[in-house]
Order: structure tokens, then sequence, then C-alpha cells
């Protein structure tokens, strides 16, 4: 479907095919526009307008269907959608609008105490033809790449991503990642992050049962109340996943998954910040 007749379509439906609303839509077009622009040798134009070249890119991300399919519904060649969808990527990243704080946010002095969320989510890769015991997740019973967000539990915005591949564990993942959290934030993990107060102090993550023995009413108590405020990154990873490149099992080169992850993440964050900035408006109006 092209970008004249995808206009057309209501605001639900439209979220439905992209993934994205069309508000986001028009700022990622813009984006483009302007970074076309500045080109001082633009050479041959595109067959495809920068709507058309952008939504096909949203398709891509978010069907997550073979080049050849996609190149056979748009009249192009599979190379066409491989240099388009990498051209487009590369520009929203580059731009600054679809970023994420980062992780040095994490470490910036705070006059108050703020609460993260963090949680790994994996995403299946096709079996490897080399190091495959490197890929292996046990957990999931097969080949993945390992995904740690670390999630605002009061704005629910995505501070920072890290990637590794599916045999590093959870928490050698969170020391690997570089990541440095300042004294007063506070961390919310699962069991995948034991021990991590002895790196970071004001840390919690679920009692872990010891052997042979059960837990009691208040450890039960006290681990429910805790899965209940860590809810909120499971969330935030299965609004990730509507975008099937992240959940379907991943074809592409490992390399440039961890972008496509960056730039998804960053999309929900801006419209989570747009969805705030509508509804301080219509407060006001009202």
């Amino acid at each position: 479907m092209q970008y004249r007749k995808a206009r057309k379509l209501s605001a639900g439906r439209f979220k439905r095919l992209t993934g994205v609303q069309k508000t986001t839509f028009k700022r990622m077009v813009k984006v483009v526009r302007n970074e076309e622009k500045k080109k001082k040798k633009p050479g041959s134009p595109s067959k495809l307008r920068i709507e058309d070249q952008v939504l096909m890119t949203l398709q891509y991300l978010r069907e997550y269907r073979t080049q050849y399919h996609i190149a056979a519904d748009w009249g192009v060649s599979e190379s066409t959608v491989c240099r388009i969808t990498q051209k487009i990527e590369n520009i929203l990243i580059r731009s600054g609008v679809f970023s994420l704080p980062g992780k040095k946010q994490l470490y910036q002095k705070q006059t108050e105490e703020k609460v993260v969320a963090m949680d790994v989510t994996e995403s299946p890769i096709e079996r490897p033809l080399k190091n495959q015991k490197d890929y292996y997740s046990g957990k999931q019973k097969e080949h993945t790449l390992k995904t740690q967000i670390i999630v605002d539990l009061e704005s629910k915005k995505i501070i920072c991503l890290a990637n590794g591949k599916g045999r590093v564990h959870d928490f050698n993942l969170f020391q690997n990642s570089g990541v440095r959290v300042g004294d007063a934030i506070k961390i919310i993990a699962d069991k995948g992050y034991q021990g991590i107060t002895k790196i970071h102090q004001l840390s919690e993550t679920p009692i872990k049962k010891k052997k042979g023995q059960k837990l009691s009413k208040e450890e039960k108590q006290y681990n429910k109340s805790l899965n209940s405020l860590r809810v909120v990154v499971e969330h935030v990873n299965r609004q990730l996943k509507i975008f099937r490149i992240l959940s379907s099992p991943y074809r592409n080169r490992h390399r440039r998954f961890g972008l496509r992850a960056n730039l998804i993440a960053g999309i929900y964050n801006y419209e989570l910040e747009t969805k705030e900035l509508k509804t301080k408006v219509d407060t006001k109006t009202e």
C-alpha cells in the first residue's frame, strides 16, 4: 500500500499498518526531507517519494517480510528495498529525534530518588553457522540475541538499551554494558539479576527460594509487590515487539540489530512524549 492510499486510513488502522501514529509518520518524513535537502550532490532521484520510502521502511520493521516480497509489492528490486530501508534507518537514528536519553542519564546526580526497572528480552535468530554455543539461550531453548532494557517507572520511557548474545547471563550483560547507576537511583529487577546489590546497594530483586525450602507468606507478598512494579518493563517489551523484526527470527546481520532496536525504542519514547503533550494541551483547554 502506497502512502497516497495509506493516508486515507483512520488513525487506528494506520497505526496497525505501520506501528506508528500519523503524527509520528509526518515527523519522520520531515526529518528525512530536511536531510535530503542538505545533500550537495543529490544524485539521480529515487523512484519512490520520501513518504513512500518511510512507509516501506516501517512496513519492513513492522511486518518483517522478506525484501523479495516487499520489492514485488512496490515494483522495485530487492537491492532497492535494502538500500532505502538502511538509508531511512540511518537518517532517523542520526537525527536525534528518535534517540534514547542514554546511560549517562543514570549517573547524573539526582536531587530526588528515582526508580528504574530493568529486564532482558530475547529475540530469536536463525541458527548461526559458527559459534552456535555463544548464541544458544538455555532459557528459551533456541538461539537468540538479548536486549537489556532500562525503563523509568514514573515516565515509562526507555532510558537505554544494551545488546548481547543469547548465552550471556542477564547479570553479566548488565556488567558488560558499562551502565553506571547513581546512588539516588533505585533499581528493580527480576531473579536474573541476583547479586546486583553487591554492585549497587539501592537495588531490589525477588527473593529466591532456597533448595528444599519454601518462601514464607511475607516473602511471597514482597515478591508480589515487587513484580507489580516491575511489570511496567514487561509492558514496554510488548510495545516494542509490535514490530515483528524484534519478535520474529532475525535473518539479517547481527551488527545492525542494535541500531534497529534503538530506533524502535526511540519511536516508542517519541510517541509517549507526544501523547503526554497532547494530554497537557487538552487539560489546559478544558
